[in-house]
């Protein structure tokens, strides 16, 4: 017992794990989705990024755009600051 109580103190704290980078998916929409973000100065809403897709304002493109902001806040490459308003995490 004498041993372990001079041993455990002197071991090094365990280097917690880094998480893996996050891969951006494959689709070409969200590299046009990120390039929109990258020359935002401000949180987007789908509507502003389909105008700024040059996308037709359309129900189905708001609503298609809305699932991929979705998609990249769950993976952690944007945020959603307050709900439907997207922004890239500070650095």
């Amino acid at each position: 017992m004498r041993i372990t109580r001079k041993t455990l103190p002197a071991l090094p704290e365990p280097a917690s794990p880094t998480p893996p980078p996050v891969k951006l998916p494959d689709h070409p929409a969200y590299q046009q989705i990120m390039a929109v973000f990258a020359a935002a100065d401000a949180p987007l809403r789908a509507r502003a990024v389909c105008e700024a897709m040059d996308l037709e304002i359309a129900p189905n493109n708001v609503n298609n755009v809305r699932l991929r902001l979705k998609r990249l806040a769950e993976r952690g490459i944007l945020i959603e600051s307050e709900q439907g308003l997207f922004a890239k995490p500070q650095s």
